[in-house]
């Protein structure tokens, strides 16, 4: 037995012991990758910086490294082992995480969120790989969505972890703490946990060996990802290019620093499609791969915006203090999060057995759902005043506003297990964590980086007409992105089935 292709250990509850531990790493992946959120108040304030400007601070400094990076570490996953790739992850932006504590300006904090970022590349993408050889197919789902937890975890432990120690001790000291939590925890993932047999728990064919779990899979043409590439590496030539000539030639063409910005993204990400041609060519022509993915992409854009922007909308828009927000919104992120989470798993897991389009099909409809319920929530004073004379008591208020959140968080978030496990089955077992990767690369690049940014560009733009409620007016406008996942998921309901592999 070796690290890099052990058995699935026989003896009971290791593999939900395996389940825990990468939980627990995924909470300390959101824990670090969402306190900025409940830090927005003190950064801006220490940095004077913008909503816009928060935006690029938590959207795309994480993202734009975080994504890119994570195609050519779980092509690495694919072929070595995946718990040494996932260890190296957690030091890496546990470390990083640290150093934001230390960040003496906004140029320094925006650089140390990108070395979070390349540290979380590697965190996920090879946790899926291992749950889904960990857990048969009938199991996965459940599997994924538990796994999944550790975003509501991590999310409510950064919440209210961050939230506190900012409060009382200051900003940096909550950035120190959680980062060196995660650099306490490495060591327990490496030490504990097997790599299994790749494939070895799919129905209907042998698992796969240790010499041809690391053996790539041979495909009969790589062209659609050798073009993918070229595209990519082209269109950020031509961008340097543009760049070069703005900077040095005196040629208006937009902005030097976005095209440069831009061109290296576009080549990270056309070297990336070239070390993951072969797996590129698998899932790119696959229509349901597209739609899962740009519809993932399009619910995280409400997704990781609004989870970052809450806070400070809980601080402008309900008067709430630091700590009490931290409070507030880390029983949100729990209670609804870990129901929404389970429950998608667990309702795809058992409508997937009347057919494959359940898998995308649970979360299509908790979408159209999510979208008024979000926008009741923040309009509770409002419906209270409906039943109440004079609109109730503050309390009264923030009780009502706080059970309806739950609904929308919940819901958010019922994509996670059936979306991830049916990218599961887009390519063969050895190409899992690849595609993961490939898959995460649209969502997190637009996901994150755009609907980070996008509410504090649009709460900037509102702000001349609705003052400090032009947060929530942003938000409002957000929605819609939703009602796109839904019928982009719909879609992937009817391509979905002739596109599985076992």
């Amino acid at each position: 037995m070796t690290d890099t292709a052990a058995a699935v250990p026989a003896r009971p509850g290791y593999r939900y012991y395996v389940l825990a531990v990468l939980i627990l790493v995924y909470m300390l992946n959101f824990l670090d990758r969402q306190i900025i959120g409940i830090l927005a108040a003190p950064l801006k304030a220490e940095f004077g910086l913008s909503d816009s400007q928060f935006g690029l601070l938590g959207g795309i400094a994480f993202a734009s490294v975080y994504s890119t990076l994570a195609i050519p570490l779980a092509a690495l996953a694919d072929r070595t082992s995946r718990v040494w790739i996932m260890t190296g992850a957690l030091a890496v932006w546990s470390g990083f995480t640290a150093l934001c504590g230390v960040a003496g300006s906004f140029t320094q904090l925006f650089l140390f969120r990108m070395g979070v970022g390349v540290g979380e590349a590697g965190g996920v993408a090879p946790a899926y790989s291992l749950i889904a050889d960990y857990f048969p197919p009938n199991q996965r789902a459940r599997a994924l969505a538990g796994f999944a937890f550790g975003i509501p975890l991590g999310t409510a432990a950064g919440t209210l972890v961050g939230g506190l120690l900012a409060a009382t001790y200051g900003w940096r000291s909550a950035f120190i703490v959680v980062g060196l939590l995660g650099l306490l925890v490495a060591p327990l993932l490496r030490l504990t946990i097997k790599d299994p047999v790749r494939g070895g728990t799919d129905a209907a064919r042998p698992a796969l060996t240790a010499e041809h779990a690391a053996a790539p899979v041979v495909v009969a043409s790589d062209r659609v990802g050798r073009m993918a590439s070229l595209v990519l590496l082209g269109l950020g030539a031509g961008c340097l290019a543009l760049a070069a000539l703005n900077q040095f030639a005196g040629v208006a063409i937009g902005s030097a620093l976005v095209l440069a910005f831009g061109g290296l993204l576009a080549l990270v990400i056309g070297v990336s499609f070239w070390i993951a041609r072969a797996t590129a060519s698998v899932v790119l022509p696959k229509p349901s791969f597209w739609l899962l993915a740009l519809g993932a992409a399009s619910s995280s854009v409400c997704g990781y915006g609004v989870a970052g922007w809450l806070p400070l909308f809980f601080m402008r828009s309900f008067g709430l203090s630091l700590a009490q927000t931290s409070v507030y919104y880390a029983g949100i992120a729990l209670i609804g999060g870990m129901l929404g989470i389970w429950l998608g798993g667990a309702i795809a897991d058992k409508l997937a057995r009347r057919g494959k389009g359940a898998y995308p099909l649970t979360p299509a409809i908790a979408f159209l759902i999510s979208a008024p319920c979000f926008i009741l929530a923040m309009n509770a004073p409002w419906l209270i005043g409906l039943v109440l004379p004079g609109g109730g008591s503050n309390a009264q208020q923030l009780i009502l506003a706080f059970l309806i959140f739950l609904i929308p968080t919940g819901l958010n978030l019922a994509w996670l297990g059936p979306i991830t496990a049916a990218v599961q089955h887009i390519a063969p077992a050895p190409m899992r964590s690849t595609a993961s990767a490939i898959f995460l690369l649209f969502n997190n690049l637009l996901g994150i980086a755009v609907g980070f940014y996008y509410f504090g560009w649009m709460s900037d733009l509102l702000a001349p007409r609705f003052g400090e409620e032009s947060l929530r007016w942003a938000i409002y406008t957000g929605m819609g992105f939703y009602l796109m996942a839904a019928v982009l998921l719909i879609g992937a309901s009817r391509t979905l089935k002739r596109d599985w592999v076992d």
